[in-house]
C-alpha cells in the first residue's frame, strides 16, 4: 500500500485520514485572525493547517481588460487582481505563523504559485508543498517544487486523467518520491452530486498513489462518505466565522464544523476495519439472545418427539433450529420439562 509521510506523520490506507484545515484567504487581512484559526485548528482536531503563498504580482497581472474580470460566482465582477491583493497572505507573516504553528504542535505548509514562493517556503524549512488545483497543469512549477525532495500533494480539480499524468510525471521527473493526489471539484462552493467520489477509487488504482480529496462542498457528508472510498487526506478551507465577509469564508468550516469531521472522518476510518465474518467482542453477550430449539411441553421417556413438542424461540441455550428435523420423529430418553432447552443427550439414535 502507497503512503507518504509529512512531518513525521504517515499517511496512507493503513492509517487514519490526514485532515488539512485550509487557512487561504480566511486571515481577512488581520494577522491575530490567522494565528486563531491556527489555534482553533490544532484543539479541533486537525493534521495540518495550510496556507497559500503568493502576492498579486506573481499570480496575475494588474489589468481591467475583460480576460482579468471574473464572470459568475462568488466574485462576480472583480478583476483577478482586485480578488488576489485582498486574500493573499503577507510574506512577512509566514515566519511568525510557522512559528506559531510549530509551538502548537500542529504542522504547516503551504501552496506555492511560482518560484519565489518555493524559495520562501525553502527558508522556513516547509515539510511539505500543496500544487493547487488550477496550477496542476504547471508543469515547470511543478518540477521546481519537487526539485527541494519534500513531500508533495497535488490537487486535481479541472484536470483530465491526461494532465492527471503529467502532472504526476512532472513531479517524479523533478525528484519527488512522496506524492500524493486529490479528488478534486474546483468550485466555491461545490454542489455534493458534481463529486463522483468513484472516481477515488478510481485514481488510486489508475495512478497507484496516496489518495484524497479537497472538498468544497458546505458540510461533512462527502467528505467524511471518501473515506469509504479510500481516501486518505481530506483538506476543507476553515474559518472562524462562515459570515466573516471574507473571499473564502462562506464555503468553510467553522471550529465545531472541524471537530465533526475530524470526528467523523477517525470513525468511518476505524469502522472499515478488515473483512472479518468472526463474532465481535460487542455480540458476546448477544449470543444467548438468538433462536434456539426448545421444548414446549412436558415429555416422558420413550415418547416420540411431534412438531408442537419443538419451537424454535428466544433465547438461544438450546440446538440450532437448523437441527429441528433432526429432532422431530426421534425417541425421548430422558424426562424433559415445558420451557427446557433442547439438548442432543436427551434425544435417541442421534
Amino acid at each position: 500500500m502507497p503512503s507518504i509521510e509529512i512531518a513525521g506523520r504517515r499517511i496512507g490506507s493503513g492509517h487514519s485520514p490526514y485532515v488539512i484545515a485550509e487557512l487561504s484567504a480566511n486571515h481577512n487581512g488581520r494577522l491575530e485572525t490567522a494565528f486563531r484559526i491556527i489555534e482553533e485548528a490544532q484543539k479541533n482536531g486537525a493534521d495540518a493547517v495550510k496556507l497559500q503563498t503568493y502576492k498579486p504580482d506573481t499570480i496575475t497581472l494588474q489589468s481591467d481588460s475583460d480576460d482579468f474580470k471574473i464572470k459568475g460566482g462568488l466574485w462576480d465582477g472583480r478583476t483577478l487582481y482586485d480578488l488576489y491583493e485582498e486574500a493573499h497572505m503577507p510574506w512577512e507573516w509566514h515566519k511568525p505563523l510557522f512559528d506559531h504553528a510549530k509551538k502548537l504542535g500542529i504542522t504547516i505548509f503551504s501552496s506555492p504559485f511560482d518560484r519565489t514562493a518555493i524559495d520562501l517556503l525553502e527558508d522556513l524549512n516547509a515539510p511539505a508543498y500543496k500544487i493547487a488545483s488550477f496550477e496542476a497543469i504547471d508543469l515547470p512549477l511543478i518540477k521546481y517544487a519537487a526539485s527541494t525532495g519534500k513531500p508533495m500533494i497535488i490537487s486535481t480539480g479541472m484536470a483530465d486523467a491526461e494532465e492527471i499524468q503529467e502532472a504526476i510525471d512532472a513531479a517524479r521527473s523533478g525528484g519527488c518520491k512522496e506524492l500524493a493526489i486529490l479528488h478534486c471539484v474546483s468550485g466555491y462552493p461545490a454542489p455534493a452530486e458534481d463529486y463522483n467520489l468513484h472516481t477515488i477509487t478510481d485514481m488510486i488504482q489508475r495512478f497507484g498513489l496516496v489518495t484524497g480529496l479537497s472538498d468544497h462542498t458546505l458540510d461533512n457528508t462527502t467528505a467524511i462518505t471518501s473515506v469509504a472510498l479510500g481516501a486518505s487526506i481530506i483538506e476543507k478551507h476553515f474559518t472562524l466565522d462562515r459570515n466573516g465577509g471574507g473571499p473564502d469564508d462562506s464555503f468553510s468550516l467553522e471550529p465545531k464544523d472541524l471537530y465533526a469531521l475530524c470526528r467523523g472522518a477517525q470513525t468511518a476510518w476505524r469502522s472499515l476495519g478488515k473483512v472479518d465474518y468472526g463474532r465481535k467482542s460487542s455480540e458476546q453477550a448477544n449470543v444467548q439472545f438468538r433462536r434456539s430449539l426448545y421444548f414446549v411441553k412436558d415429555l416422558k421417556v420413550g415418547d416420540i418427539v411431534k412438531d408442537n413438542d419443538v419451537k424454535s424461540i428466544r433465547p438461544g441455550f438450546g440446538l440450532s433450529p437448523k437441527y429441528l428435523p433432526n429432532i422431530i420423529g426421534k425417541k425421548v430418553i430422558k424426562p424433559v420439562l415445558a420451557a427446557t432447552a433442547v439438548s442432543w443427550d436427551v434425544i435417541d439414535n442421534i
